[in-house]
């Protein structure tokens, strides 16, 4: 049984946090005081408080791409995953890895596509029509 996560990180500025995550991604804001705010991160729980994000750099290597390590992700259903992409070419999200498939007819095809939130923390979004092949080797 899946249980929700729980993840804290640092952000720089509040408002523009919740622009992104409750406007752009269309999370829903949790608990919040002065310097922090909770959101359900589709289905689970991160909390962002003001402070000096952590260091990135591009050294994980998947398939052709180095992605920014470390980062946050949640993977959903295709159909969630495809409309979320179209939501964020909408709102014009400026993409690390633009929304593609990759792994292509192995087990682990999946979709990805990976973005920063506005204080520069990575985050990816996976995507499979089969969740039952998220652990598939």
């Amino acid at each position: 049984m899946l249980t929700p996560f729980h993840l804290a990180y640092n952000v720089r500025h509040l408002d523009e946090t919740r622009a992104f995550y409750g406007d752009v991604l269309g999370c829903t804001e949790g608990r919040s005081t002065e310097t922090w705010v909770d959101y359900s991160f589709f289905g689970h729980q991160i909390s962002m408080h003001l402070g000096e994000p952590f260091a990135t750099e591009a050294t994980g290597k998947v398939g052709e791409h180095m992605v920014p390590m470390p980062h946050l992700g949640v993977v959903l259903q295709m159909d969630d995953w495809k409309a979320l992409a179209e939501r964020l070419k909408g709102a014009k999200v400026d993409f690390v890895i633009e929304p593609s498939l990759r792994f292509e007819g192995e087990p682990g095809e999946q979709a990805t596509m990976f973005f920063r939130d506005p204080s520069g923390n990575p985050i990816e979004v996976k995507g499979f029509a089969d969740m039952e092949r998220v652990f598939a080797q």
